[in-house]
This record gives C-alpha cells, sequence and structure tokens, in this order.
C-alpha cells in the first residue's frame, strides 16, 4: 500500500487508476481498494484527488497563474471537475481561495489602513 500511495504523492499529476496502482502494490484490484481504504481512512480515488488539490492550493497561492493552467497542470481533465472537486475539498472555489490568500498576504499595517474610514 505504501508503494502505492508514494506513487500517487509523486505522480500525481498523471493517469492514475486502480488497476495501475493495484499493480505497484501487487495486489487484485479489489483487495487494493479495500485495503487502502481500510489503511489510510479514504479510497485511492480521493487519496490522489486531495493530492492534487493541495498541490493546486500551493500554486493558487504562489503563482499568479490561471486557474485553468493550474487545473491541467496537477492533473484533473476539466476546469469544471477541478471546481466542484476544489469546493468540496476546501470549501471554497480556486479563485475564492486565491482571493482570500492573497488577502492573508498583505501586512496588517496595510490592511487596517486600507479599511480604516476617511485615509
Amino acid at each position: 500500500m505504501l508503494r502505492a500511495r508514494d506513487a500517487m504523492d509523486r505522480a500525481y499529476a498523471e493517469p492514475l487508476d486502480v488497476p495501475a496502482l493495484a499493480r505497484i502494490a501487487h495486489v487484485s484490484e479489489a483487495h487494493f481498494s479495500r485495503t487502502f481504504r481500510a489503511t489510510f481512512g479514504e479510497t485511492p480515488h480521493r487519496y490522489l484527488q486531495r493530492r492534487r488539490v493541495e498541490r493546486a492550493m500551493f500554486l493558487l497561492r504562489e503563482t499568479g497563474r490561471p486557474v485553468t493552467d493550474i487545473c491541467f497542470e496537477v492533473g484533473f481533465g476539466s476546469p469544471g471537475t477541478f471546481s466542484r472537486t476544489f469546493r468540496d475539498i476546501v470549501g471554497m472555489s480556486p479563485r475564492e481561495y486565491r482571493k482570500q490568500a492573497v488577502a492573508r498576504h498583505v501586512p496588517t499595517c496595510f490592511a487596517m489602513a486600507w479599511i480604516r474610514p476617511g485615509s
């Protein structure tokens, strides 16, 4: 199971499916799915989605690249699936996350000056 999880961590942007991951773990597909969920607390598909979203969160915070480019770079096949999965895991859309992350990087003294009346 660790080999398969490590493969997902390394190659999160590549198309990985249960048959390929089961081969990496040297077990049947059914056994792989059951054992992975029992071991790590989530399905292989959900784990891979979460890894992709974690990487996307970093890219949204640290780069100015378009959301669509980030979507494809981290391994999602469509912007709609990316946005829906991102919202499900993070609780907000990728664009909302980027706005919130950028706002956090503003030093407090500047943020306070912007919201002070008459400034």
